[in-house]
C-alpha cells in the first residue's frame, strides 16, 4: 500500500533571476533550517521557522554571478562558487564573509560539497579541488582530475572526515567516479580493487610541489549516455548511490561502491536534474525535466528497492533544476527557471520511540 502525498505545495516564494542553468547548484537547506538561495550575483537567506529574509552577498561590484551554494553538514557556515571560479566562504549568523580564494579554479564552479572542515568543488575545467578551510594556505591540498568535461554533481557519502567517507562525482562526460582521498596515501601505483572491468584500477600517489597530489578515481561508471548532475548517498544502506543522466539518458542508476557493480536500473522518461533520499522512509526523490513520453519538470517519489511510484508532483513550469531537503528530512524544496521555490510535504513524520519521546534530554523542548 503506497501512501497518499499531498500534490500541491504549501508554500510558493519567487525567486527572481533564478538560473535556468542544469550545471548550477543554486539551492540549499542548512541543518540550522535555513535556506540558500543563489540568484544572479546576490545569494539570500530564508529563515524556514519565521519566513525572514537576508541578503548575504552581493557580488555585481565584481561583476561575477553565483554559480553554486552549499552548506556545511553541520552549522551555519555557507560555500558560495562563482562563475570567474572565486569561492567565497560566509558566516551565515553574522553574515560575514570568512574567506575568499580567488582563484579556486580557472573556470566557473558549478559543485560544492562539505566533508566536515574539508571543502570541495567541481568546475568547468575539469578539475575537483578539496580544501580545508582552516589552513591558511589558498592551495588545495588535494586535486582529482576524472573527468573530460565540467564537473556537475559533487556528493560526499558522510560528514566524518575524508578517511571515513566516499565522494562521488558527476560530470557532462558522463561518467560518474568514485573517490578515496585515502588511496592517495599510498605510494603510487598500488591497484585499487576493479570489478567487471567497469573500476579505474590505480590509485596515483605522490605530490606535485605547490598543488596538492592528483588522485585517481577508485570506480569509473561508464553506464550513462549523458550528463551526470544528480548524485544522493543512501542514508540507510552504506556504499548504495543512485545516479541521474540527462536528456538523452533519462535514467536513475544504483551502484554498489564496495564493489563498482550496478545493483539495478530505472528508465524515468525524462531528463534527471536531482536526487535526494529520504531520511526517514527507504524512498527516493527526483527532479525532472524534458521529456518526450512523460509529463514534463516532473517531481517523482520512488520506493526503494522495489522502485514503485509513490507520487508525482507537477506544477513547475520549466525543468526543476534544484532540489534540497529540510534537515527534519519531512520537506523539499524544488527550484526551477519558471523563478518559484515551491516547498513541499513529502516524506512521512519521523517515528520516535515511545522512551525517546519522553526523554527529558530532548534539550530542544526545553529550551525556548
Amino acid at each position: 500500500q503506497l501512501r497518499s502525498v499531498c500534490k500541491t505545495p504549501y508554500r510558493v516564494l519567487d525567486a527572481p533571476e533564478l538560473a535556468d542553468d542544469f550545471y548550477l547548484n543554486l539551492v540549499d537547506w542548512s541543518s540550522t533550517n535555513v535556506l540558500g538561495v543563489g540568484l544572479g550575483s546576490c545569494v539570500y537567506l530564508w529563515t524556514a521557522h519565521n519566513a525572514a529574509v537576508s541578503k548575504l552577498c552581493d557580488l555585481s561590484p565584481s561583476n561575477d554571478t553565483i554559480s553554486s551554494v552549499s552548506w556545511v553538514q553541520k552549522g551555519s557556515t555557507l560555500a558560495v562558487g562563482t562563475l570567474a571560479g572565486r569561492l567565497h566562504i560566509y558566516d551565515a549568523n553574522t553574515l560575514q564573509l570568512q574567506r575568499t580564494y580567488l582563484q579556486a579554479h580557472s573556470q566557473r564552479i558549478g559543485a560544492l560539497a562539505w566533508n566536515t572542515h574539508v571543502l570541495s568543488s567541481g568546475s568547468r575545467d575539469r578539475m575537483i579541488h578539496h580544501r580545508d578551510v582552516r589552513e591558511t594556505s589558498v592551495r588545495p591540498f588535494k586535486k582529482c582530475s576524472g573527468h573530460r568535461q565540467e564537473v556537475c554533481g559533487l556528493k560526499w557519502s558522510g560528514d566524518g572526515g575524508t578517511h571515513a567517507a566516499t565522494l562521488a562525482s558527476g560530470g557532462n562526460d558522463n561518467k560518474v567516479c568514485i573517490w578515496d582521498l585515502r588511496g592517495s596515501q599510498r605510494p603510487g601505483g598500488v591497484p585499487a580493487s576493479s570489478a567487471n572491468g567497469i573500476g579505474s584500477s590505480r590509485h596515483v600517489g605522490g605530490s606535485s610541489e605547490d598543488s596538492g597530489s592528483d588522485v585517481s578515481p577508485l570506480f569509473k561508471f561508464h553506464e550513462h549516455t549523458a550528463a551526470v548532475k544528480a548524485l544522493a548517498w543512501d542514508p540507510h544502506v552504506s556504499g548504495v548511490l543512485a545516479t541521474g543522466g540527462g536528456t538523452q539518458d533519462k535514467h536513475i542508476r544504483f551502484w554498489n561502491v564496495l564493489n563498482g557493480t550496478m545493483l539495478q536500473e530505472l528508465d524515468t522518461g525524462s531528463q534527471v536534474c536531482n536526487l535526494i533520499w529520504s531520511l526517514t522512509s527507504h524512498e527516493l526523490v527526483s527532479t525532472h525535466g524534458f521529456s518526450s513520453t512523460t509529463a514534463q519538470n516532473q517531481i517523482c517519489i520512488w520506493k526503494y528497492p522495489a522502485l514503485n511510484m509513490v507520487a508525482s508532483l507537477t506544477g513547475h513550469t520549466n525543468r526543476v533544476l534544484y532540489l534540497a531537503m529540510s534537515p527534519d528530512g519531512e520537506t523539499i524544496v524544488t527550484g526551477a527557471g519558471d523563478e518559484t521555490l515551491r516547498f513541499w510535504n513529502a516524506f512521512p513524520k519521523k517515528e520516535k520511540h515511545e522512551r525517546e519521546r519522553e526523554s527529558m534530554l530532548d534539550y530542544s523542548r526545553l529550551i525556548r
